[in-house]
């Protein structure tokens, strides 16, 4: 075999090819055109583009330290109106940020008789204030029968912003609110309390019976701050009692109890 050794030789031989059809440059390999070639691998990014663990948004509070925060915060409040702001700076229950208003209280804060709901619904949420929709006309009407209005008695709820969808509140909702819900009795410091509801019974007399079997019946509620103990009774809730007029009747009772109750305290 001849050895190309000069360049117009292998200009010659490059020529000959190109006048045979070898008009394509190959390697020394075959290759299979029928298959698709291989991925190329992503590179690793860089570790300075990497997220970095002290970026990232820090856990959320546990249900026991946004507790512990509204206690402080409540009992520092040495007034109705610093316990008002203090609930309007807390950030703890996810409510705030749903509702139109807070829903703080209502009537006089004298009052022997206190009365707490459950929640605030959506009419409560447009004003800004307790039981002054449907239920809350009912309300006014009930206590109108044993000679008690808005000026002699004083209302509030449990939570003081409105669940989404008049929806029932979750207990982690409940436990957030629930300081300041104990701070706002202690502060009135009435005579006698009445609860509107199996969710305010349960919680704030702490039992596990539903309304059907706390109704009626006298409890004692204990102010933590001075151990005094407050006499408590659990009764239906207006909006219950639009949905089931025939329990109107024990509802009557019971205040019909409440006001004998009072009586005791001219």
């Amino acid at each position: 075999m001849n050895t190309l050794n000069s360049r117009a030789d292998l200009v010659a031989a490059l020529q000959w090819q190109l006048e045979a059809g070898a008009d394509e440059a190959i390697g020394p390999v075959p290759v299979d055109r029928t298959r698709f070639p291989p991925k190329a691998p992503i590179p690793a990014r860089p570790a300075a583009d990497q997220p970095s663990r002290s970026t990232s948004k820090p856990p959320l509070a546990s249900a026991q330290e946004v507790h512990a925060s509204a206690r402080a915060l409540a009992g520092q409040a040495p007034d109705l109106g610093a316990l008002r702001q203090s609930l309007a700076d807390f950030d703890g229950c996810a409510l705030k940020s749903t509702a139109t208003n807070l829903v703080f209280g209502d009537g006089n804060p004298q009052a022997r008789l206190m009365l707490v709901g459950e929640a605030p619904g959506r009419d409560e949420d447009r004003q800004g204030l307790p039981f002054v929709g449907v239920s809350g006309q009912l309300l006014d009407v009930m206590l109108g029968h044993i000679g008690l209005d808005r000026t002699s008695v004083y209302i509030t709820n449990i939570l003081p912003w409105r669940p989404p969808g008049n929806r029932q509140p979750t207990a982690a909702e409940i436990t957030a609110c629930l300081p300041f819900t104990e701070r706002h009795i202690e502060l009135v410091a009435p005579a006698i309390l009445v609860f509107l509801g199996g969710t305010a019974a349960k919680t704030l007399l702490r039992r596990a019976e539903g309304i059907t079997r706390l109704r009626g019946r006298w409890f004692d509620y204990t102010l933590a701050a001075t151990q005094t103990p407050i006499p408590a009774m659990a009764t239906y809730h207006p909006a219950y009692l639009l949905r089931q007029s025939p329990q109107k009747r024990a509802a009557w009772r019971d205040f019909l109890t409440i006001r004998e109750r009072l009586a005791e305290y001219h």
